[in-house]
């Protein structure tokens, strides 16, 4: 619908003179003001040295004209030049039937159709304990992965693991020091890596110890070390695959910074000789001030490759190995200097490959306890997250895969309700509660809905209410929303509508008698469109749609 009106406002704006003008079509903030607003007359204004008020009346005759009586019922100027546009009956009722009858295809869009987007997200570190801060960075990436495919794109996953670098180095250390040549848990690799990471900084000897063998890691010719290597990154992703199952996520390719390394120092080091780098006591830097940036380090004094070159050469590797349109990295926004940088390097290397390479920021994930450090040994872990939340919910549900299921709606709510790159302070209570503003409370009442639909029965009598019911006229924006979300990369433009569509149902189921009650046919088709739309919504936001609570 939305993309119908804003052709009709299109056409309206060539009819007074003002065509090829960028404008807006939004849902208006406050009910009484319809169903669409268009700001079309106040961009109008400057071009025809006009009032906003003339055209705006202009613009409203037109179309009331083109759009004609069946789709809509009123068009009104408001304020200082703005129109709005209320649906008819026909129209709403057009609509909740067509999100009725088209059940999981409810919301499918085509405009990234032929495009192939690759998705990076996640990117856990082996030989620590996935934390919360990789919680956020999956949770948002597998819903902006859903959004995107939702939109007609093919989407390919991709997760790039730092199995190596002196946080190896650090947790080997730990493990040799412990005596431990056969790890067999991510919870001990994670111990050895806060011991590493505290002698680091307080034992020189130590220190020396760990950047030798960081430097015999890369090398790669030590049997015993390099032996130990793979056994314990082995074991660090045997525990994140067993995330990823709970998570509901999947990846198409793996990529590691043991594979980065190689290509990364040889396409620095040719930048250098292009001038892109420069030499600096014996390290290659990149001079971001020609950019308005900082300097970094691509290369050390000692030859290692820093996160920098390393992601030099994965943007590489991605070009090879998968042909795409587009390439979203998701990651904490304490990184957003860090890819600024790299994106203004490769630019210089490759204009194509940064140009079609964006950085999707998130923020930090945070307890009452504050932020927690992996250094120190204190960090709050996915998975102790996750069960902690599951045992909540277990208060409540009984069964076993219930209580994980609003676990995770209660996680995932919390983490994509929040604006891109904003904190989260997360609430083990307040993300459980029933009363609103969370994943639980989405998820409740989609199982009251279904369980209305159950207790029907027979062939109600048709017939409809003179005036659609407020929650059609919501219900009837999922698809322009959903696209917005995929457009705009912010998948809490979703939480928020689902979250506004949940409180009009329980407010409808709590005023009306569906079953049974007048109107019963008509109740019955809106409940099934909700219901569409509640698992269709859901879905894309990767949070489960339980069958009771």
């Amino acid at each position: 619908m939305e993309e119908r009106i804003r052709k009709a406002v299109g056409e309206a704006l060539k009819s007074v003179g003002a065509g090829d003008l960028s404008f807006a079509i939004e849902r208006p903030t406050e009910a009484v003001h319809g169903d669409y607003a268009t700001n079309a007359a106040l961009a109008a204004a400057k071009m025809l040295g006009k009032k906003p008020h003339e055209i705006a009346d202009e613009i409203a005759r037109i179309l009331s004209k083109t759009l004609g009586k069946d789709i809509v019922s009123n068009v009104a100027v408001a304020g200082p030049g703005f129109v709005n546009i209320t649906l008819s009956k026909e129209a709403v009722t057009f609509a909740v039937a067509e999100a009725d009858a088209q059940g999981r295809e409810w919301g499918k869009g085509i405009v990234d159709q032929g495009q192939r987007v690759l998705i990076e997200y996640t990117d856990p570190n082996p030989f620590k304990e996935m934390h919360i801060g990789h919680l956020m960075s999956n949770v948002i990436g597998e819903s902006l992965a859903r959004l995107i495919q939702n939109e007609g794109a093919t989407v390919i996953r991709a997760n790039y693991q730092g199995d190596v670098g002196p946080h190896v180095a650090k947790a080997l250390w730990g493990l040799r020091k412990a005596g431990i040549m056969e790890p067999t848990t991510a919870k001990e690799i994670g111990e050895a890596y806060a011991n590493g990471s505290r002698a680091y900084e307080e034992s020189p000897e130590a220190k020396a110890e760990i950047d030798t063998l960081n430097q015999t890691i890369y090398a790669g010719t030590d049997h015993e070390v390099m032996e130990l290597w793979r056994k314990g990154r082995d074991v660090s992703f045997a525990a994140f695959e067993h995330l990823y199952k709970i998570l509901g996520t999947h990846f198409d390719y793996y990529f590691f910074e043991s594979e980065t390394a190689e290509p990364g120092l040889r396409i620095v080091k040719d930048g250098l000789t292009r001038g892109v780098f420069e030499e600096s006591e014996g390290a290659i830097i990149y001079r971001g001030e020609k950019k308005g940036l900082h300097t970094l380090v691509f290369i050390t004094s000692k030859g290692t490759p820093t996160y920098e070159a390393k992601d030099i050469g994965l943007a590489f590797l991605k070009e090879e190995r998968v042909q795409s349109d587009r390439s979203i990295i998701v990651t904490a926004a304490e990184q957003i200097g860090h890819f600024n940088i790299v994106l203004s390097a490769l630019g210089e290397i490759a204009p194509k490959i940064a140009e079609k390479t964006s950085h999707v920021p998130h923020g930090f994930l945070r307890l009452v306890s504050g932020k927690m450090s992996s250094r120190a040994g204190n960090i709050i872990t996915a998975e102790s997250l996750i069960q902690d939340v599951i045992k909540r919910a277990s208060e409540k549900n009984e069964d076993p895969l219930i209580a994980e299921q609003v676990a995770l709606g209660a996680i995932k709510y919390m983490i994509l309700r929040q604006a891109p790159g904003s904190d989260i302070i997360f609430d083990e209570e307040k993300s459980l509660s029933l009363e609103g503003n969370s994943g639980p409370y989405l998820q409740y009442a989609l199982v009251r809905a279904k369980s209305v639909l159950a207790a029907s029965n027979g062939a109600p009598a048709a017939g409809a209410p003179n005036e659609p019911y407020f929650i059609e006229r919501v219900l009837l924006h999922f698809p322009e929303v959903v696209a917005r979300a995929a457009r705009e990369l912010a998948p809490n433009l979703l939480v928020n509508y689902l979250t506004e569509l949940a409180m009009e149902w329980n407010s409808f189921y709590a005023q009306e008698r569906i079953v049974g009650g007048e109107h019963e046919a008509h109740k019955l088709m809106l409940a099934r469109a909700f219901v569409n739309t509640m698992i269709n919504g859901l879905s894309l936001l990767g949070i489960p749609t339980p069958e009771k609570m």
